[in-house]
């Protein structure tokens, strides 16, 4: 069921003051391989969780001031989806060459945005992952 939401006007108004994290999900059998891949090939470095979500399995990283967290979810689907996190690089050649050698697959980017060269990447539990760089002029 799609929410409907009051169309009625009022001033507008900043609520949100900025991102603290994103989720992604994966299957528990390939829990370590997403460890690995978040910790080592991204060089993410991982975070303490909270002691009450501890037995949840999963992993929480840091990347400057937002946190991704990797939960556990099996029958997620994560591989027919679309939605992905996209992370800047200063050097995309470099960082697809470090990726190739650890047997990740590079997805062409079909689409150009003017301004960026990217790909894609799935991780483990399926998450599909921008990696993009600004173009300088």
């Amino acid at each position: 069921m799609i929410p409907q939401y009051s169309s009625k006007l009022e001033e507008a108004k900043v609520w949100l003051d900025a991102i603290d994290h994103v989720q992604v999900t994966s299957p528990s059998e390939v829990e370590d391989a997403m460890r690995f891949f978040y910790g080592t090939v991204l060089g993410l470095t991982e975070i303490a969780k909270p002691e009450a979500l501890k037995n949840n399995g999963g992993a929480w990283y840091g990347l400057g001031n937002i946190q991704i967290h990797i939960s556990i979810e099996n029958n997620s689907h994560n591989e027919a989806s679309r939605r992905h996190i996209c992370f800047r690089v200063h050097n995309l050649n470099a960082f697809e060459e470090h990726l190739k050698a650890h047997g990740v697959e590079i997805i062409s980017d079909r689409q150009l945005i003017p301004g960026y060269n990217r790909f894609y990447i799935r991780d483990p539990g399926g998450n599909r992952l921008e990696i993009a760089m600004a173009q300088h002029s």
